[in-house]
């Protein structure tokens, strides 16, 4: 697994910068991306929910250049792709063990003002709501003292979702919702993550189903 940098690289952050910034045909095209809410000023942490290797693309065009704490079991298979994803930001994390490393990056990371994703799934899901969210999103956001920013995604399911073996043209929706202070959590950042976490997971479940609903409203 790579060692993570400690920080953005120069052309990461340019390409993903120049792209954000040109590719808004391209997605309505592709994607019939529509997003909703109002991106914040960094630092921050991104919690979003995970349905599609999508995911953080389309996170990444809604709220500018996120490092992403990745998961080991992507690495390792193909030397390009680690050196890309890397390259774009990603923080190499193990499923199985304590990463002191990749939590001291992602830390340094948001104390000089950048913004960390991470999504409290801690994996991709067929539906929302199959797995228990994990707390380590809001324990970042504590430990730094900075927001926690929920983001719902919905059809990516439908456009690269889990079995999924090609993209398809399916709209996408992202919504950007109000940021879970610090502030409003106190106590350890240990305790204070559980009822962060789950004022995440409640306003997550309102947004889908509203999201759900809109896409189905659509097709009528």
């Amino acid at each position: 697994m790579p060692r993570p940098r400690d920080g953005f690289s120069r052309a990461g952050f340019a390409v993903w910068e120049t792209v954000r910034g040109r590719s808004d045909a391209a997605f309505r095209f592709l994607w019939d991306l529509e997003v909703s809410g109002r991106v914040p000023e960094a630092p921050f942490v991104v919690a979003a929910n995970h349905f599609s290797h999508l995911d953080p693309v389309f996170v990444g065009k809604a709220m500018g250049p996120v490092r992403y704490l990745a998961v080991d079991e992507i690495y390792g298979n193909v030397g390009w792709f680690d050196k890309l994803i890397t390259g774009f930001g990603a923080i190499p994390l193990s499923r199985v063990s304590v990463q002191l490393v990749a939590l001291r990056t992602a830390d340094s990371y948001l104390r000089r003002g950048g913004a960390v994703g991470i999504f409290p799934e801690g994996k991709r899901v067929w539906t929302w709501g199959e797995v228990v969210p994990k707390r380590g999103a809001a324990w970042l956001a504590l430990r730094t003292g900075v927001p926690l920013v929920p983001v719902a995604i919905w059809g990516t399911q439908d456009a690269y979702g889990r079995g999924a073996r090609r993209i398809e043209r399916r709209p996408v929706r992202v919504e950007i919702g109000e940021p879970l202070l610090p502030g409003n959590y106190p106590g350890h950042p240990l305790q204070a993550s559980w009822p962060m976490i789950e004022d995440w997971r409640l306003w997550m479940s309102e947004a889908l189903d509203r999201l759900r609903d809109e896409a189905i409203n659509r097709k009528l």
